[in-house]
């Protein structure tokens, strides 16, 4: 059996970060994704999806992005039931996170973490490849 969810989208508010009793870090954050379509007024529609990290995950996601982040989140389906406020059950699906991917630049240029300057990796990156030498090229 398979249970697995690819998604890519941008988070509509910031990560909420909490800690179950036993001191396991657990974040929540919901992910609008784009539908691949329009529909009759040539409008997209978006989907909104709660996604839900744990321990580690979850302490790096809530440090480092907010909302409109744009990530991609691997991970699998989770239906759960509860008791509503009205006592009626209800059924709410979210998406655990194995793994979260930042694809865009945070606002300000920081990166990993504080001073931390991704374009100055990109920059050592690129110096790095041009000091190379053109034989080695398998192309």
């Amino acid at each position: 059996m398979l249970n697995k969810v690819i998604l890519i989208g941008r988070l509509v508010r910031d990560p909420e970060l909490r800690y179950t009793p036993s001191g396991v870090a657990m974040t929540s954050f919901t992910l609008a994704v784009d539908r691949n379509f329009v529909n009759q007024q040539g409008e997209r529609g978006t989907d909104f999806i709660r996604i839900t990290t744990w321990r580690k995950l979850a302490e790096t996601c809530a440090t480092h992005l907010g909302k409109g982040r744009l990530v991609a989140v691997e991970g699998r389906l989770q239906v759960r039931s509860y008791e509503g406020q009205d006592g009626q059950r209800r059924q709410a699906t979210d998406v655990v996170a194995d793994d979260v991917r930042f694809l865009d630049w945070p606002k300000g240029g920081q990166g990993s973490g504080p001073g931390h300057d991704l374009g100055q990796d990109i920059e050592d990156m690129a110096a790095e490849v041009a000091m190379g030498e053109e034989d080695d090229l398998p192309f």
